[in-house]
């Protein structure tokens, strides 16, 4: 702000604007009103509040990588549940004391929560979490046990102190205050400031000259220079199934599907096949891992990416599978909660304590388990995979031709699957979650499909 007032707060407006209103709208937020360069909004959902803080902190993580880091604009965040007063344009309370006081402690670039929202979330996000211990806070009796939330270790390498605020929090039904500042200090007034370490899989796709300064750190190997860039695929038989299913009420109502035949990859595309668009410059991200594990942290924008340059060097035309089609693939001719069966059996799908095999940093290799009754690999289990259809809560009104469910300009895309690190219940077969089109996540890939 010292360095320029006019033009940071021009920055700020529109990030408010461009990037906090609609994120805090998308994830089923409300405003309630501005205070300075300070937001206060109420959620319905701590999964939803705490879901619209890591979306905001990774696309500033993608605003401020092309500036100097003078220029940079950074958010601390503060998330709490707890009991607050609403009235027509405010919110009070123990709820709001506590979340402001997160907001305080919080390092810039960060997503703090208190124990209340942990033991909520705890298990229904992919995150990393970070015990930072019991603190005492200002105006409230009992200490707060405080964790940092790291959704993505490489975009949230965050070190150091920031001297402005910048608040976002959640309480009472699930609360959420943002409060800005601009780092507009001059760098030399910056060197104890944090710093963020950047690498390819920044959490947004507008980092191009990143991308390729990374890529350009590692040859590619002969064999991925010679290598067919074709996945295999299995031809699927056409058919009608029951989709959906009782369990969720994401996934209701049960409803007949028919779809057309068509081919899917047999595994999800791997480090290797991934590595191949980026040696050729036409993928922004430099995949990391086992060439044999599935690739991961990529965003649905970044699929699409990669099956643009698959169509252009194949001349076939790829496409990422709709999610009738997801579903029917992964039952298999089956109607049972599981492809092999009513009950979860060990050693059948790379989850969260469903065999002994371990996958800690990322998935185990491709084709690691049985195939289900269509040949298809990892059809639950190893990593989330993005379809094309635009993420709809329920059924009602969806597409009975298993074509995609879609419209122009959706901000939210369907993944399947569950990951290695969900549990058992997000291997089903029906179960579906969504995800921001352009923001990537440690556990997102995807397999492709191709119609006859």
């Amino acid at each position: 702000m010292g360095h320029d007032e006019e033009r940071a707060h021009g920055r700020v407006k529109r990030i408010e604007r461009d990037l906090i209103k609609p994120s805090i709208a998308e994830h089923h937020g409300k405003l309630v009103n501005t205070n300075g360069d300070g937001f206060l909004a109420i959620f319905d959902s701590p999964v939803e509040a705490v879901r619209c803080s890591i979306v905001i902190q990774q696309n500033m993580v993608g605003r401020n990588a092309t500036l100097p880091k003078h220029h940079w604009i950074e958010y601390r965040i503060g998330v709490n549940l707890g009991d607050v007063i609403i009235e027509a344009d405010d919110i009070y309370g123990d709820g709001v004391s506590v979340a402001s006081r997160l907001e305080n402690i919080a390092d810039p670039g960060l997503v703090y929560i208190s124990g209340g929202v942990y033991e909520q979330i705890k298990n229904k996000l992919v995150c990393g979490y970070e015990s930072l211990g019991d603190r005492k806070v200002k105006n409230v009796t009992d200490p707060v046990r405080v964790y940092r939330v790291l959704p993505d270790p490489v975009a949230f390498n965050v070190t150091g102190k920031g001297r402005e605020k910048i608040l976002l929090f959640l309480l009472s039904l699930a609360l959420l205050i943002i409060s800005g500042g601009a780092l507009w200090h001059l760098l030399w007034q910056a060197q104890d400031q944090a710093s963020i370490s950047l690498s390819p899989q920044a959490p947004t796709r507008q980092q191009p000259a990143l991308a390729s300064r990374v890529a350009a750190g590692a040859a590619p190997t002969l064999q991925s220079a010679v290598s067919s860039p074709e996945p295999e695929m299995n031809a699927l038989p056409g058919g009608s199934f029951t989709m959906g299913s009782n369990d969720e009420i994401t996934e209701k109502p049960s409803h007949q599907v028919t779809v057309k035949p068509f081919s899917m990859s047999k595994y999800p595309i791997t480090v290797r096949e991934w590595n191949q668009c980026s040696d050729a410059k036409a993928c922004a991200l430099r995949a990391s891992g086992k060439d044999d594990a599935p690739v991961t942290d990529v965003s649905w924008s970044d699929a699409k990416q990669f099956i643009a340059w698959l169509t252009a060097t194949t001349g076939k035309q790829y496409r990422l599978p709709s999610e009738a089609e997801w579903e029917y693939a992964a039952r298999g001719g089956t109607q049972t909660k599981y492809w092999w069966g009513d009950q979860m059996q060990t050693g059948l799908a790379n989850c969260n304590n469903c065999s002994e095999v371990a996958g800690i940093e990322q998935p185990v290799k491709v084709g690691s388990f049985k195939p289900n009754p269509f040949g298809l690999y990892d059809m639950g289990g190893a990593v989330d995979q993005w379809v094309e259809d635009c993420w709809h809560k329920n059924y009602q009104g969806a597409p009975p031709d298993g074509s995609p469910w879609v419209e122009a300009d959706c901000v939210a895309h369907v993944i399947r699957s569950g990951s290695w690190r969900n549990n058992a219940h997000y291997v089903r077969p029906a179960n579906r979650d969504s995800y921001d089109t352009n923001v990537r996540y440690p556990t997102h890939g995807f397999r492709v499909a191709l119609s006859p």
